[in-house]
């Protein structure tokens, strides 16, 4: 699933490439919006809420749409061939010269500007918006101290943007087993900042890495290395589910000892 760092990266470039620029056709291929038709609008901006994103409109709409696990924007010049099968596209935006093209993206919605709270106001703070309020962020997640720290931290109403890999990074970084509680977890606040830390280390990044190795087998501390050796102790990292949608945690038994 595609984490926050990667959804603000696709929002900065959307903006770059479209805000300010009139719409000349669009194509949206989901059936509640097959007939919807915004050509003659124009895009002000595209911005990132957690792992949502915002595409605005001069006349006050906003194209909401989520990448889920497989969704993704891409932008093309006027002519140039795109790189998926057309049956995976869900809208296209075309204006002179850009067109951005959405691919299998699980939620598009259209919704008034104005309304935007209606439908993203159950979201925590951003940890890489201009929203971010790390006391907020604090409040949320200790309100359930009997929860355990890996999913009050994905959990999207307490912090939005967080995924699974930079949970597990985080927590490896810090030491702490994912299954301890909330109100066992030590230093929360440290675990928050580095978290971000991490992210808006990689917004700018094609590959993310938390090791600093950009190389695909060195990228990850623990993140989707099951029966692979810690790299600081030499323990085999396991792999175990947690939560309501049976996420795949990562830990190293030796660095993140179990309570």
């Amino acid at each position: 699933m595609p984490e926050g760092d990667t959804v603000h990266r696709s929002a900065k470039a959307m903006h770059r490439a479209l805000a300010g620029r009139t719409l000349k056709r669009t194509d949206f291929r989901v059936p509640q919006l097959a007939t919807t038709d915004l050509a003659g609008s124009s895009i002000t901006e595209v911005v990132a809420r957690g792992k949502h994103m915002l595409t605005r409109t001069d006349d006050g709409w906003t194209i909401h749409t989520h990448f889920k696990m497989e969704g993704s924007w891409h932008l093309y010049r006027t002519g140039e061939r795109w790189q998926g099968p057309d049956w995976q596209v869900r809208v296209v935006l075309e204006t002179d010269p850009f067109i951005a093209v959405g691919f299998q993206l699980a939620i598009v919605d259209l919704i008034r500007t104005n309304d935007e709270e209606d439908s993203l106001g159950h979201l925590g703070p951003d940890i890489l918006g201009p929203d971010w309020d790390l006391n907020e962020a604090i409040r949320r997640i200790t309100s359930d101290p009997g929860r355990e720290i890996g999913d009050a931290l994905f959990d999207q109403r307490n912090v939005a943007g967080i995924g699974n890999l930079y949970l597990n990074e985080t927590l490896y970084l810090r030491g702490i087993h994912p299954r301890t509680l909330v109100s066992d977890t030590p230093e929360l606040e440290d675990v928050l900042l580095l978290a971000k830390r991490l992210m808006a280390a990689n917004v700018g990044l094609a590959i993310q890495t938390t090791t600093g190795n950009r190389r695909l087998s060195d990228k990850h501390w623990v993140f989707e290395r099951p029966g692979h050796y810690c790299r600081r102790c030499g323990t085999p990292v396991e792999v175990s589910r947690q939560g309501e949608f049976r996420r795949l945690i990562y830990w190293c038994p030796g660095c993140q000892p179990a309570e």
